[in-house]
């Protein structure tokens, strides 16, 4: 099976970001492009092998394997064997750039994958949304690579040795969320984490880029923004229903993340 997707770019171009072409082959043919294509590419493999060429370099693309070409970066690809199955998709947009560096997409990378059903899945629906509707079928489909993108940023932060660390950061975040009410030290967190303080530090700056503290110091907050709207406890009682030692302190935290006091927020 093998398709190709080449909507007629019109008024989507203006989105922050749209779907320039996609498709998928079974049997990849040889390509070369010696400067490189116009457009960031994403081609993941989901049966046989191929031959990836970059710089004098050679990698290997199986199952499971995707990679990431910068724009106007020269490479050729090429099937090992029979069956070789190649998906591809070729985004564009305003916010793209932007986009593709806050997932850490700036250069020629190679990602192992784990269960790719869900990315597959927002592949398809690209597809159908491009077949099913001539007119808006592009727009649908722009917001369905955004969902692709999310997936495809997520697997690979899964991979390899990151599924430990982010399994580090969720128990420590679901502790956190559970006892915010309560002091909570960084003993504890390495705790349930199971990693030290040093690690656990940096996988929260590297996941949330903030420090297990401030997280907590964030939902001790956004708890108290929801008793400052719906109820009409005193400043100096929501800072001690929500774990804040001090009214004062709360205040303090208050201003620096919101910009405002407290009863500067409630008053609206």
């Amino acid at each position: 099976m093998h398709f190709y997707d080449f909507p007629i770019i019109s008024t989507e171009s203006s989105l922050p970001i749209y779907l320039v072409n996609m498709g998928l082959h079974d049997v990849q043919p040889h390509i070369v492009r010696e400067e490189g294509y116009s457009y960031p590419q994403i081609l993941y493999c989901t049966r046989g092998s191929g031959t990836f060429l970059y710089e004098n370099q050679k990698h290997i693309i199986t199952a499971h394997t995707a990679v990431f070409i910068p724009a106007g970066c020269p490479h050729e690809y090429y099937p090992n064997e029979d069956v070789w199955d190649i998906h591809w998709i070729v985004p564009s947009g305003k916010a793209l750039n932007e986009l593709l560096s806050h997932f850490g997409l700036n250069s020629l990378s190679f990602f192992e994958l784990g269960d790719m059903k869900m990315l597959e899945h927002h592949f398809r629906k690209m597809h159908d949304a491009l077949m099913g509707d001539r007119i808006y079928g592009n727009y649908r489909a722009s917001g369905y690579l955004y969902d692709f993108l999310i997936e495809f940023h997520r697997l690979v932060t899964e991979s390899g040795t990151a599924v430990t660390a982010n399994s580090a950061v969720i128990r420590a975040i679901d502790y956190i969320n559970a006892n915010y009410t309560e002091e909570i030290t960084m003993e504890q967190l390495c705790e349930v984490s199971g990693v030290s303080k040093q690690h656990l530090c940096r996988l929260f700056r590297s996941a949330l880029n903030s420090r297990p503290m401030e997280y907590a110091a964030k939902c001790r907050i956004q708890a108290a923004k929801e008793l400052l709207t719906d109820t009409d406890l005193s400043v100096e009682e929501i800072a001690e229903e929500t774990g804040f030692c001090t009214g004062s302190y709360f205040c303090k935290l208050f201003r620096r993340y919101e910009g405002m006091t407290p009863t500067q927020f409630r008053k609206g």
